[in-house]
């Protein structure tokens, strides 16, 4: 099994749930990257990976989804410079732990972990989707496994469905019809996911709805009358709302699977870090441990 890290979601939760009272030698604060150390050290200690990967976003104006839909992620306000300052100290991090680290300015984490769980899949080997966002639901296959570590919530594949009220291969349809405030994708005003669920159980894709429009008025849900019309009057923005909240899986990473196996920590360069961070024994006598553990 690789195991797949959606690495901001557990910087962030780094950022706002550790005291900012750590600071490296310049006075900027360090707290998420103390955090987002702890957190990586105990999952490799809990799991001993043989195969690993940490993907990070990294936002740019001439993003994919961007020059899809220019509005996408706009209503969002820049991240502080010191949480940039700290996401680079990260991917540092990750270096020097022996991690496969990927990054690109064009594609989201989410593109690179379907990339490389599709990659490995290839290759007969299972995906555990370390992550808490929901949307990296549609990745999953049998034998794979969606994992918020922090919460240790984990979900199989028949699990996403009880969960989430959809299966992993209409995921992708479903955020289309519910569309997110947060990321500014459109999908259908006045469904919500409960109604969104209920057509992706009687349908199973977008293609299909619009093949029996006819059928929508029939369901037992909320509003069903008003179903069709709001479907036919929002169709383009829907199947746009679709290439947005669809992972890509085709990203030419560059990398193979003996890239991803995890490598020992560089020790002298983790102890050089954790120096210029002002951290103290606890992470460095972590990383003693880490690099105890047998590699792949």
């Amino acid at each position: 099994m690789i195991f797949l890290i959606d690495a901001s979601v557990y910087v962030f939760r780094a950022y706002h749930s550790v005291l900012p009272d750590m600071r490296d030698r310049d006075g900027n604060p360090m707290h998420a990257v103390f955090g987002f150390a702890r957190f990586l050290g105990d999952l490799i200690e809990r799991v001993r990976p043989k195969y690993i990967a940490v993907a990070f976003d990294q936002r740019s104006a001439s993003s994919y989804r961007g020059s899809i839909y220019p509005a996408y992620k706009a209503n969002r306000s820049k991240a502080p410079a010191d949480l940039v300052l700290q996401f680079e100290r990260c991917r540092e991090l990750c270096r020097h732990l022996g991690l496969a680290m990927f990054v690109d300015p064009h594609y989201e984490a989410d593109d690179i972990i379907g990339t490389l769980g599709l990659l490995m899949r290839e290759e007969g080997v299972r995906s555990a989707y370390i992550t808490r966002d929901k949307d990296l639901a549609q990745l999953m296959r049998d034998g794979d496994l969606f994992w918020d570590y922090g919460a240790r919530d984990q979900f199989g594949y028949h699990d996403i469905e009880r969960h989430f009220g959809v299966q992993p291969e209409r995921f992708a349809d479903y955020l289309a019809l519910t569309g997110d405030d947060v990321d500014n994708i459109p999908g259908v005003p006045g469904i919500g996911h409960r109604t969104a669920a209920s057509l992706m159980k009687a349908f199973g894709s977008l293609d299909e709805i619009y093949e029996d429009l006819g059928r929508v008025a029939q369901l037992k849900v909320r509003g069903a009358g008003l179903l069709a019309k709001r479907l036919t009057e929002h169709r383009e923005s829907l199947y746009l709302s679709r290439r947005l909240t669809r992972i890509a899986c085709d990203l030419k990473l560059g990398t193979g699977i003996e890239e991803l196996r995890r490598a020992p920590p560089d020790m002298a360069a983790l102890s050089g870090l954790y120096d210029s961070l002002g951290f103290g024994p606890f992470l460095r006598r972590q990383g003693e441990r880490l690099a105890q553990l047998p590699v792949g």
